[in-house]
């Protein structure tokens, strides 16, 4: 494994619960701000191998990113019974839940 991927995966066990994370923040605390796309790769590969709480991790808007309706609702779910709350656009407020 990576280095980086190997990095990655620590910070994203380390998003406490009732907080969220950006692929961007994260890529950027594994040493590569560019690389939030791989960080997405990492997280949608890996996480039921390695037990990761992917509902954790959210874009840069605080939006829920993935596409599908079921895994969207799945998410905010869990992040809701968190204690994170959605605004009425659908967005977390990263300045009260980021980690």
């Amino acid at each position: 494994m990576q280095p980086f991927t190997q990095t990655v995966i620590a910070i994203i066990r380390s998003i406490p619960p009732g907080r969220v994370m950006t692929y961007g923040r994260i890529a950027a605390l594994a040493g590569n701000p560019r690389a939030a796309r791989q960080v997405a790769r990492i997280l949608h590969a890996m996480s039921a191998k390695y037990g990761l709480p992917w509902h954790r991790v959210v874009n840069g808007r605080g939006e829920i990113a993935i596409a599908d309706e079921e895994g969207r609702f799945l998410q905010r779910r869990y992040l809701q019974e968190e204690g994170v709350a959605f605004g009425p656009d659908g967005r977390i407020d990263l300045g009260k839940y980021g980690a």
